[in-house]
């Protein structure tokens, strides 16, 4: 009667519990091939390097993902019986894809929310500007090159002066009532290159007051490290943008 027992309900269950191993096993792994390619989409035009730092980007999607990678296939664990029948069976594991996706979905959602739009000049710094910062209306009317796309990273703008006294009270008047920044006005904004660009000279410093020699040369030795300059970067972290005699942007 023992041997029956065991024949007749451990063996089922081993079955079971094999069977839902292996599903899982395969689940977690088609999870993983996805979340990789969406990791290239996001940090190869949301978040390129060092957006991904500046703007915690790296660490909320992984987050995310890590969370739909890893619920899915418990689901599937949970659900998967091969003694159930096909279409009940089929259902179970129908409901957890769309879960999962919904999931992968809105973590999406939240990481596109927070991306980079641009990293915009203010006076004697550089600061990121995230979608979230802005009202994504008033981008309507920049011009085409400097407008944020589906496909292509953030931007780096300087910003104009106020046309008139007007404009000028406006600003002023916000910024003390805790308003919204310069660097968050996008109807200011205007392409980083020219003159513009070259605005950027008058408060940065010498990159060897910053930086050792040693440094220097080890990250940027294919420049003349006595033409390079420094403006901080504001942002979640505290960097750097590393520039050349004319304002330009050859690191961080």
């Amino acid at each position: 009667s023992a041997r029956k027992c065991f024949s007749t309900n451990l063996l089922p269950t081993s079955a079971r519990i094999f069977g839902a191993l292996k599903i899982s096993g395969l689940h977690f792994l088609a999870s993983l091939g996805v979340a990789a390619l969406v990791a290239i989409f996001v940090f190869g035009v949301w978040y390129p390097f060092p957006y991904r730092e500046l703007s915690g980007g790296r660490d909320l999607f992984w987050l995310v993902v890590s969370v739909d990678v890893i619920c899915g296939p418990l689901l599937t664990l949970v659900l998967f019986n091969p003694q159930k029948p096909k279409r009940e069976l089929l259902f179970d594991l129908s409901c957890v894809g769309v879960v999962q996706f919904l999931a992968l979905a809105y973590g999406l959602f939240t990481v596109w929310v927070a991306r980079p739009l641009y990293l915009v000049h203010e006076v004697d710094r550089f600061k990121v500007i995230t979608a979230s910062d802005i009202d994504v209306g008033e981008l309507k009317n920049l011009p085409e090159d400097i407008h944020p796309k589906l496909f292509s990273g953030p931007n780096v703008v300087g910003i104009r002066d106020p046309r008139n006294a007007e404009e000028r009270s406006k600003i002023l008047f916000e910024s003390l009532q805790g308003g919204r920044d310069f660097g968050e006005r996008p109807e200011f904004y205007e392409k980083y290159e020219g003159e513009v660009q070259k605005k950027s000279m008058l408060r940065a410093r010498k990159l060897e007051e910053f930086l050792k020699e040693e440094e220097i040369v080890k990250q940027f030795g294919s420049h003349d490290i006595k033409q390079l300059y420094y403006l901080p970067v504001v942002a979640r972290q505290d960097w750097i943008a590393v520039l050349d005699g004319n304002g330009g942007i050859v690191g961080f």
